[in-house]
């Protein structure tokens, strides 16, 4: 009986602790399906990155992510853990002992309620502001992207301050050699936001250390600032970007004036048609400066799905113009949206300094080739399915190469199913 007055006394004390408290636990499971035509965007070499051989076969890849997301909630503080596992179907022989090393703790913080109007964020966690240009989440790829960092946060009457950093100690050093591309020894960030009615304003501002070696003296900062704006009216939207960098990339590499600078245009026939216009200049590299590169942006959302173009490829070429054209309308309840590209070259990079060779210096031409993206969604209960289709047309002097194909082609498909589990 004793025992029973015991277990009665703790359901009690728990009862009255989740009463004051909020906690969920929800998951996710997350298979794609992607046909990767004529090598998809693996190859590269000779030609400019990812432009597909004759020798190129397409193939299919299924990779998954699976996770597990806790989130506790008072008044005071909320704690979220999420941990994740991403693999590749095959990537793992059926009777293996061990696993493919790929499970971990994909989120970890602490938001500290510090008054009214303010509070302190803290561990490993996503950076997502505004369109993502700069800062995002980069949910489409299975592993995603988190930072280990603070941040501040100060919230008022429609205004918004973030102001965080990052010192990334991978070892007991404080300064160790890291060559990876663009990952950051320390960072340090400022995010201020304000509405005013149907317009929307943000101003970034990062500054980034990279560490070329085990040498204090031997590392690299890199400025980027800019703003973000949009403004609404009726059924229609404009959305605008502006960053510039300066300062030098990994390796020293010096970036003077390197630019980003876009206008999007959006209008809304009604509840099944839209159009849109969006124009995007991203500048190359020239005699004086290294080109721009969008750091820690969700790349794969901006300049085209089948990801030519700053997704871990043409981080120092001759830059990017992208003119896209996008309707977006619903068939029988399934999502539809159909873009279209046309891509140029910012700069001509031939015999301009840097790391890679651009299209215009092997080529001698500016035109970079179009691409069509089609994306189909629908919304079932409790899940949804999503999956699209690419298609890349390579520029005219690049289809009288006779060792390369003329076009590439992509296709996907995914399921999304994120249950509660506790809510």
């Amino acid at each position: 009986m004793r025992k029973q007055y015991v277990i009665l006394a703790l359901m009690a004390l728990l009862a009255v602790q989740f009463s004051q408290a909020q906690f969920t636990l929800e998951g996710e499971f997350r298979p794609r399906s992607e046909y990767f035509g004529n090598g998809g965007n693996f190859t590269g070499g000779t030609f400019p990155a990812q432009t597909a051989t004759n020798d190129d076969e397409g193939f299919i890849r299924t990779t998954v992510r699976a996770a597990i997301k806790a989130k506790y909630k008072t008044d005071t503080y909320t704690v979220f853990t999420s941990i994740q596992e991403v693999f590749a179907f095959g990537d793992r022989p059926q009777i293996a002992v061990s696993g493919n090393g790929n499970f971990r703790v994909q989120e970890a913080w602490a938001d500290l309620k510090l008054g009214a109007n303010s509070s302190l964020k803290v561990g490993r966690l996503p950076l997502s502001y505004d369109d993502q240009r700069i800062l995002g989440g980069l949910g489409w790829a299975q592993q995603a992207r988190t930072h280990d960092a603070a941040i501040y946060k100060y919230r008022k009457d429609g205004y918004s301050l973030d102001i965080g950093g990052s010192l990334n100690t991978t070892t007991d050093e404080l300064f160790t050699g890291n060559t990876i591309n663009f990952s950051y020894r320390d960072m340090g960030f400022l995010r201020a936001n304000k509405k005013y009615g149907n317009f929307n304003i943000s101003v970034l501002g990062l500054v980034n250390t990279f560490q070329d070696n085990g040498d204090n003296q031997d590392k690299s900062s890199l400025i980027t600032a800019g703003l973000h704006a949009d403004y609404k009216v009726g059924n229609f939207k404009l959305t605008s970007n502006l960053f510039i960098q300066e300062g030098e990339r990994l390796g020293g590499i010096d970036v003077e004036g390197a630019f980003l600078a876009s206008l999007a245009a959006g209008y809304k026939v009604n509840d099944k048609h839209w159009f849109g216009a969006t124009y995007e200049i991203i500048s190359g590299r020239n005699s004086e400066s290294a080109a721009f590169f969008p750091l820690y942006g969700t790349n794969h959302a901006f300049n085209g799905l089948i990801d030519r173009f700053f997704v871990g490829n043409n981080g120092n070429a001759g830059g990017l113009k992208d003119l896209q054209l996008t309707y977006k309308t619903k068939i029988s309840g399934v999502a539809v949206t159909l873009s279209g590209h046309y891509f140029t070259e910012h700069a001509d990079v031939d015999g301009a300094p840097g790391i890679n060779t651009g299209a215009a210096g092997i080529l001698g031409s500016k035109e970079l080739g179009t691409e069509i993206d089609l994306v189909l969604a629908k919304q079932f209960k409790g899940f949804k399915l999503v999956g699209g289709y690419s298609h890349y047309f390579e520029p005219g002097d690049v289809r009288d190469i006779p060792e390369v194909k003329d076009t590439q082609n992509w296709a996907w498909a995914m399921l999304i199913i994120k249950p509660k589990f506790i809510n």
